[in-house]
């Protein structure tokens, strides 16, 4: 039985049929992930991947849509993850902006590179690649924020 349940973001980037990817260190493992991470207390799920990716990889983003929800156990350490995933465009690099600690680099990878890399963090990071590439894309809409 797992023993803790994580809602977190990612963010599927084209450009130039690349994908903006992030190679980071997860116990102690280099693994290469979107940019992705937890939502903090009081942040809206698109903050949330805006903040992350800008965090991760220094690139301001525009959210275009939802690829939808994952819902993901791993077998390496028995932790739930529920994964809302989002389709961005690049907007403009920020150069100073220091990464997190964990990131090694961020790096633009196609599709093929990504097919056969054996160092994807899980599956998600191609299942989120390959949703995309089929358009299987919601409006950002989808998605109430409720403010009271």
């Amino acid at each position: 039985m797992p023993d803790s349940i994580h809602l977190t973001v990612a963010t599927v980037i084209a450009r130039d049929n690349q994908f903006l990817m992030v190679r980071e260190r997860d116990d102690g493992e280099e693994v290469i992930n979107q940019p992705a991470g937890h939502v903090e207390p009081g942040e809206t799920l698109q903050q949330a991947a805006l903040r992350e990716t800008l965090e991760e990889t220094g690139w301001h983003i525009r959210l275009t849509g939802l690829l939808g929800l994952t819902h993901y156990t791993s077998p390496r350490n028995g932790k739930t993850y529920y994964r809302v995933s989002f389709t961005a465009e690049p907007l403009d690099h920020d150069s100073s902006v220091k990464l997190d600690d964990d990131i090694i680099a961020a790096e633009w990878f196609t599709v093929e590179q990504l097919e056969h890399s054996t160092r994807l963090r899980s599956p998600m990071v191609l299942a989120d690649i390959k949703k995309s590439l089929s358009k299987t894309i919601y409006p950002l809409d989808f998605i109430d924020n409720i403010e009271t």
